[in-house]
Protein backbone atom coordinates (compact mmCIF):
# COMPACT_ATOMS: atom_id res chain seq x y z
CA UNK A 1 0.00 0.00 0.00
CA UNK A 2 1.36 3.43 -1.37
CA UNK A 3 2.32 6.04 1.82
CA UNK A 4 0.11 9.10 2.88
CA UNK A 5 1.77 11.93 2.70
CA UNK A 6 0.42 14.78 4.53
CA UNK A 7 1.77 18.28 5.54
CA UNK A 8 3.01 17.53 8.78
CA UNK A 9 5.09 13.96 7.61
CA UNK A 10 6.32 15.12 4.26
CA UNK A 11 9.37 17.13 4.95
CA UNK A 12 11.06 14.54 7.11
CA UNK A 13 10.40 12.02 4.50
CA UNK A 14 12.14 13.62 2.24
CA UNK A 15 15.00 14.83 4.46
CA UNK A 16 15.23 11.35 5.16
CA UNK A 17 17.82 11.18 2.06
CA UNK A 18 16.02 7.92 0.75
CA UNK A 19 14.43 7.95 -2.88
CA UNK A 20 10.51 9.63 -2.55
CA UNK A 21 8.14 9.56 -4.89
CA UNK A 22 5.09 11.49 -4.59
CA UNK A 23 1.58 11.40 -6.52
CA UNK A 24 -0.28 14.49 -6.07
CA UNK A 25 -3.71 13.53 -6.65
CA UNK A 26 -7.87 14.06 -5.83
CA UNK A 27 -10.33 11.94 -5.41
CA UNK A 28 -12.18 13.68 -8.04
CA UNK A 29 -9.47 13.47 -11.10
CA UNK A 30 -10.03 10.47 -13.39
CA UNK A 31 -6.47 9.92 -13.98
CA UNK A 32 -5.18 10.21 -10.53
CA UNK A 33 -8.18 7.35 -9.31
CA UNK A 34 -7.01 4.66 -12.40
CA UNK A 35 -3.38 5.37 -11.54
CA UNK A 36 -4.19 4.62 -7.95
CA UNK A 37 -3.81 1.15 -8.05
CA UNK A 38 -0.90 1.43 -9.88
CA UNK A 39 1.08 3.17 -7.32
CA UNK A 40 -0.05 1.03 -4.66
CA UNK A 41 1.18 -1.69 -6.47
CA UNK A 42 4.98 -0.18 -7.54
CA UNK A 43 5.30 0.66 -3.47
CA UNK A 44 4.46 -2.69 -2.46
CA UNK A 45 7.34 -3.64 -5.60
CA UNK A 46 9.98 -1.05 -4.58
CA UNK A 47 9.40 -2.06 -0.98
CA UNK A 48 11.76 -0.17 1.57
CA UNK A 49 14.10 0.65 -0.71
CA UNK A 50 11.98 3.69 -2.03
CA UNK A 51 9.04 5.53 -0.34
CA UNK A 52 6.56 5.99 -2.64
CA UNK A 53 2.79 7.56 -1.79
CA UNK A 54 0.25 10.09 -2.53
CA UNK A 55 -0.31 13.23 -1.23
CA UNK A 56 -4.69 14.35 -1.75
CA UNK A 57 -4.32 17.70 -3.20
CA UNK A 58 -7.43 18.52 -1.69
CA UNK A 59 -6.82 17.71 2.17
CA UNK A 60 -3.56 19.12 2.09
CA UNK A 61 -1.93 22.00 0.49
CA UNK A 62 1.52 23.21 1.48
CA UNK A 63 3.44 20.97 -0.82
CA UNK A 64 1.54 21.03 -3.60
CA UNK A 65 1.86 24.59 -3.80
CA UNK A 66 5.34 24.99 -2.81
CA UNK A 67 6.09 22.71 -5.83
CA UNK A 68 3.57 24.72 -7.92
CA UNK A 69 1.23 21.53 -8.51
CA UNK A 70 -1.07 23.27 -11.64
CA UNK A 71 -2.70 19.85 -12.65
CA UNK A 72 -3.24 16.37 -11.56
CA UNK A 73 -2.20 13.72 -11.12
CA UNK A 74 1.57 15.16 -11.31
CA UNK A 75 4.56 12.89 -9.89
CA UNK A 76 7.78 14.41 -8.51
CA UNK A 77 11.05 12.28 -7.31
CA UNK A 78 13.16 13.36 -4.60
CA UNK A 79 16.26 12.07 -3.17
CA UNK A 80 18.93 13.06 -0.67
CA UNK A 81 16.29 15.45 0.59
CA UNK A 82 16.40 17.36 -2.65
CA UNK A 83 13.76 17.83 -5.47
CA UNK A 84 15.11 15.83 -8.80
CA UNK A 85 14.77 17.48 -11.98
CA UNK A 86 12.45 13.71 -12.95
CA UNK A 87 8.73 15.06 -12.85
CA UNK A 88 5.67 13.61 -14.77
CA UNK A 89 2.37 15.03 -15.49
CA UNK A 90 -0.74 12.75 -16.51
CA UNK A 91 -1.75 9.03 -16.56
CA UNK A 92 1.27 7.69 -16.63
CA UNK A 93 1.59 3.50 -17.28
CA UNK A 94 3.24 1.39 -14.73
CA UNK A 95 6.62 0.67 -17.35
CA UNK A 96 7.03 4.14 -17.48
CA UNK A 97 6.48 5.12 -13.97
CA UNK A 98 9.09 1.82 -12.97
CA UNK A 99 11.36 3.41 -15.60
CA UNK A 100 11.50 7.10 -13.95
CA UNK A 101 11.92 4.72 -9.99
CA UNK A 102 14.21 2.73 -11.38
CA UNK A 103 16.34 6.48 -13.05
CA UNK A 104 15.97 7.77 -9.11
CA UNK A 105 17.43 4.83 -7.61
CA UNK A 106 20.63 5.08 -9.74
CA UNK A 107 21.12 9.21 -8.73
Amino acid sequence: MAFTFTDQNVDEIIASGKPVVIDFWATWCGPCMRMSPIIDELAEQFGDAVVIGKYNVDEEGDLSTKYRIMSIPTILFFKNGEKTDIRLAGSQSKATLEEKINELIAL
